[in-house]
Order: C-alpha cells, then sequence, then structure tokens
C-alpha cells in the first residue's frame, strides 16, 4: 500500500501559550506533532505492517518541522517531505496548505491518506477534506476504527458520542480521532534509524505553484486569550438565608433571573 499522512506542527499541549500583541509568541515555546496526527501516523504503520507498502509523512511549513518529521520517523514511518514556505507564503491558511498538500499528492498513487481529526492550535478541521475534495478522492472524518480488505475499507467514526459505520473504497483519505490506536513512543533504535531516513525538502516552485496559487483566502485580525472569570463565591450561613442570598446574587450580578 502507498500511504500517506498529512501532519503539522503545533504547540505542545503542556506549555503555557502566551498571547503578544494579538500573536502567539513562539519565544521558547516546545512544540510537537499534532496529537491527533500521531494517531494517524501510528495507524499507517500498523496498516503498512500488516499489508506491506510505505509510509510516508508529509507537512507543509519551515525548516523548524524537520523536528516533528523525524519523530514521526523514529515511530516507523518510511519516508519524509517537507514542503517549505518560510522564503515563498507568509501567511497562510487552511486553503493554502490543502492546496499544497493536494498539489503534491495528485501524482502520487496514493492509496491512503490519514490525519488528524483536527488540530489543536485552530482546531477547524478543514485540511483534510480540503485535500481529498481537491484530489476527488473520498473522505471520511473522526474515525476510530479502519480496516481494508483489499480495495474494500470498513471505517467507524464518532458522531457526537454515537457510532457510524461507513463502507467505501481505496484511494481514500480519513482523519483520526482518539480510540483509533494507541500512539508508539519512538524507540532509541527507530531514533537512530531515522537520522538515516529520507527526509525531501520542496518548495512551492518544485510544485509548479506561484504564491498568488495558494494565498490565504482569510486573515486573522486578532489573537487574545479568554478573558478571566472572577473567582467563585462559597455561601455561608443558614440554608435559608444562602438561598436568600443566591437568588438575590443570581438576581443582581448574574442577572439571570
Amino acid at each position: 500500500m502507498n500511504i500517506f499522512v498529512i501532519l503539522k506542527r503545533t504547540f505542545d499541549t503542556e506549555e503555557k501559550i502566551v498571547v503578544s500583541n494579538g500573536q502567539i509568541s513562539e519565544d521558547g515555546a516546545e512544540f510537537i506533532i499534532n496529537p491527533y496526527d500521531e494517531y494517524a501516523v501510528e495507524e499507517a504503520i500498523q496498516l503498512r505492517d500488516a499489508n506491506g507498502g510505505e509510509v510516508t509523512v508529509v507537512t507543509v511549513g519551515t525548516e523548524d518541522a524537520e523536528k516533528e518529521l523525524r519523530t514521526a520517523l523514529a515511530m516507523g514511518a518510511d519516508k519524509a517531505v517537507l514542503v517549505n514556505i518560510e522564503d515563498d507564503l507568509e501567511d497562510g491558511d487552511q486553503f493554502s496548505t490543502a492546496k499544497i498538500l493536494a498539489e503534491y499528492l495528485k501524482d502520487k498513487d496514493a492509496d491512503l491518506i490519514l490525519g488528524g481529526n483536527v488540530a489543536i492550535d485552530g482546531g477547524s478541521g478543514q485540511v483534510g477534506p480540503r485535500v481529498a475534495e481537491l484530489l476527488n478522492i473520498p473522505y471520511v472524518t473522526t474515525i476510530t476504527k479502519l480496516e481494508i480488505n483489499g480495495s474494500n475499507v470498513t471505517v467507524v467514526r464518532d458522531v457526537e458520542g454515537d457510532s457510524e459505520v461507513i463502507e467505501t473504497t481505496l484511494p481514500l483519505l480519513v482523519t483520526c480521532q482518539q480510540g483509533l490506536n494507541e500512539p508508539r513512543y519512538p524507540s532509541l533504535p527507530g531514533i537512530m534509524k531515522a537520522k538515516k531516513k529520507p527526509l525531501d525538502e520542496l518548495e512551492l516552485d518544485d510544485l509548479d505553484l506561484e504564491e498568488e496559487d495558494v494565498e490565504a483566502k482569510t486573515k486573522t485580525i486578532e489573537i487574545y486569550l479568554p478573558s478571566q472569570k472572577a473567582a467563585g463565591r462559597v455561601l455561608e450561613g443558614d440554608i435559608a438565608d444562602q438561598v436568600v442570598e443566591l437568588v438575590s446574587l443570581l438576581h443582581t450580578e448574574a442577572k439571570v433571573i
């Protein structure tokens, strides 16, 4: 099987986000593979091991993303590709990323493309479906189970706490949800092998794309943290007095009654 994983470099979920001048500050921040994309990498490796073939991980970003690609290689992926847009595209969005990925993938004869359900930094969940639409292949989102039998595929997807079973065929794009698998940690031998695995770097010119072809369709005006909520209040005294005080607070402060 010819399997591709589209992944993104995101902030470490354990990191405290600092917003400065309407933008997220990257100074001193730690970055990781988007956690939902880890499920995609793990599933791709398991499918390759069961069916044969090759796993290629692809990302759009800057040279800083090499670390996350090497992590995916250490997990067990065979090859990595970085489409470096640092010198070509100052501001991109989901359209930009999908357009670039689809242009790269269009002649790769991919049997299966996997990605995370959402990226934890943006949470739009748009890139995977956009790529599939551009490639004119079927897609299924938020999957929690994937079975392949020849060219036939059975998928279980999460539907707001329930499950939906879908039957389709390859080629196919899926986006992966928590519960699909348990992503492995890179082993020391895997880390050593990853240093020798191929990591190709491309630019927009290599894909016959111009900056105007992938120009963002949206613009972020400002990023800001949620306003701090006032601390909770503990009512004291007799129950009857607490009820009276609670009703008064709901009327005068919360203004909900």
